[in-house]
C-alpha cells in the first residue's frame, strides 16, 4: 500500500507536468494516510510519509510552471535548520543519520511545502478537492480502528492514553489525524458541499469521527480540532453575514451534539474521559494536566539560555539525560526543540515561521482568512503537543500561506 502511494503519484505527476495541481493533490492524500500507512506498517521506512509529500513537491515545482511567488526566506529556513547539525553529537551505539532524520525531516516538510505554497494562486474548488483527498484515508483508518478495537466493555479506561482504541498504535497521533478529519468534515458541512451526497449522512460521520477521537483519551489533536472549528466558523459565519436567529439556531444544535456525544462516551468510559480531560488519575486524584510536557519545556528554556547557539539536532534527549531529573523523552514541542537544539537561529525561525502567514491574513477577505488562520492555528496548536512526528503539521501551515482564487489561473 505504502509503495503504491509513492510510485503511483510520481508517474502522474510527471505525465501531466503538474498541471492540475496533481503534486498538491497527491501530497495531501499522502499526508491524511501517514498516520494509517504507519499503523498497518505499510511503510519500507517509518518517515517515507514526509520523504514522500517532500518529493511530490519537490517534482511539482521542477516538472511544472513555477506559479508561486519566489519565497527566499524559506530557503533560508531550511538552511539555517541544516546548521544545527554540526552540533549534533550521538552516544557511542546511537545512530546519527536517524537522530537527525527524526528531528529534521517533519521542520524540512515545513520548508519545502512552504517554498512550494507561498502566494501560489490555488482556486476554491481545487484546495476543497486537495482537502477531499486529505479525507479520504482517514475513513480507512476510522474503519481499520473499528475492526481492530475490542468490545469497549472489556477495556479498562484510566486517566492515560489508550492504545487499545487507537488500533494499538500511539494514541497521539491517530487523535491528530482524527482530529484533522473532524476540522475537514465541519469545513465541508458549513460549505454545504456534500461528501456523500447526504447532509445528514455527513453529518453521521462528523459525530463518528468526533467520538472515536474522544476514545483514543489523547487529548491534544481533538482539542486542537475543536479550537481550529472555532476559528473557521467565527470568520466563515462573518463572511456569510449570518442573522442572529440564524446563527443561534447553528449554535445551539452544535452544542446539543457535542453534549450528547460526550455524555454518551464518558458513560462508556465509566466517567473516565472527564478524569482524562480535567487531568485527574483513575482514582481522580489531580495530576499534572500536561503529562510532564510542562517540565519538558521548562529544561528546553534552560538549556536555550546556557547554550544560545544550540545544542544540536536531537541532542536534547541526551542532554537531559545528564541532568538530575531524568527528564529524558523525546521532545514533544516543536517550539521547545527550535529553542534548544538550534539557539537564536532557532528562534529567529519561530518568529519567522509565526509571522509571515500573518501578511497573507491581513490580505485577504473573511472567506480567505477563515481558511488561512485555520491552518495556522491547527500547525501551531499540534506542533506544541506533538512536535512534527508526521507531515500534517508543516504541510498544514505552508496551506496558510496560498493565495485563494475564484477559479484557476492560466
Amino acid at each position: 500500500m505504502g509503495v503504491l502511494c509513492i510510485v503511483v503519484p510520481i508517474y502522474y505527476i510527471f505525465s501531466s507536468k503538474n498541471k492540475n495541481e496533481e503534486a498538491f493533490i497527491f501530497a495531501s492524500y499522502l499526508v491524511g494516510a501517514e498516520v494509517f500507512i504507519r499503523m498497518t506498517s505499510g511503510f519500507v521506512f517509518y518517515e517515507t510519509g514526509k520523504y514522500g509529500v517532500i518529493l511530490f513537491l519537490l517534482l511539482g515545482i521542477f516538472v511544472g510552471r513555477f506559479k508561486q511567488v519566489f519565497s527566499v526566506h524559506y530557503v533560508f529556513y531550511i538552511l539555517l535548520l541544516l546548521l544545527g547539525i554540526i552540533f549534533t553529537q550521538v552516544p557511542e551505539g546511537e545512530s546519527l543519520r536517524k537522530n537527525i532524520l527524526f528531528n529534521l525531516s517533519g521542520p524540512i516538510v515545513l520548508g519545502v511545502a512552504a517554498f512550494y505554497f507561498y502566494l501560489r494562486p490555488i482556486s476554491k474548488k481545487k484546495q476543497l478537492d486537495a482537502l477531499f483527498f486529505m479525507l479520504l484515508p482517514l475513513f480507512s483508518m476510522i474503519c481499520y480502528l473499528y475492526f481492530r478495537t475490542p468490545d469497549l466493555e472489556e477495556i479498562v479506561f484510566g486517566g492515560e492514553a489508550n492504545f487499545a482504541t487507537s488500533g494499538g498504535f500511539g494514541p497521539n497521533q491517530v487523535a491528530t489525524a482524527i482530529g484533522l478529519g473532524m476540522f475537514i468534515l465541519t469545513v465541508f458541512i458549513l460549505l454545504k458541499e456534500k461528501l456523500s451526497g447526504y447532509l445528514i449522512l455527513d453529518s453521521i460521520f462528523l459525530i463518528y469521527f468526533t467520538f472515536r477521537g474522544l476514545l483514543t483519551f489523547s487529548r491534544g489533536g481533538i482539542i486542537t480540532s475543536a479550537i481550529t472549528l472555532l476559528l473557521f466558523a467565527f470568520f466563515f459565519l462573518l463572511y456569510r453575514k449570518l442573522n442572529f436567529k440564524t446563527l443561534f439556531k447553528y449554535l445551539l444544535v452544535a452544542l446539543f451534539f457535542i453534549f450528547a456525544i460526550w455524555v454518551y462516551t464518558s458513560g462508556i468510559t465509566g466517567g473516565m474521559l472527564n478524569n482524562r480531560y480535567t487531568g485527574k488519575n483513575a482514582r481522580g486524584i489531580q495530576k499534572d494536566i500536561t503529562t510532564g510536557r510542562g517540565d519538558l519545556l521548562e529544561i528546553q528554556f534552560s538549556n536555550f539560555l546556557d547554550n544560545p547557539l544550540g545544542i544540536g539536532v536531537g541532542n536534547g534527549k541526551y542532554k537531559r539525560l545528564e541532568r538530575t531529573e531524568h527528564v529524558t523523552a523525546a521532545s514533544h514541542n516543536e517550539v521547545g526543540r527550535l529553542l534548544e537544539e538550534h539557539g537564536y537561529i532557532g528562534f529567529f525561525l519561530l518568529l519567522l515561521l509565526l509571522f509571515v502567514p500573518m501578511f497573507n491574513f491581513f490580505r485577504s477577505d473573511l472567506y480567505r482568512k477563515a481558511f488561512i488562520i485555520s491552518f495556522y492555528t491547527m500547525w501551531f496548536l499540534t506542533i506544541n503537543h506533538s512536535a512534527m512526528r508526521i507531515a500534517l503539521p508543516g504541510f498544514i501551515y505552508a496551506l496558510s500561506l496560498i493565495r485563494i482564487t475564484e477559479d484557476e489561473e492560466a
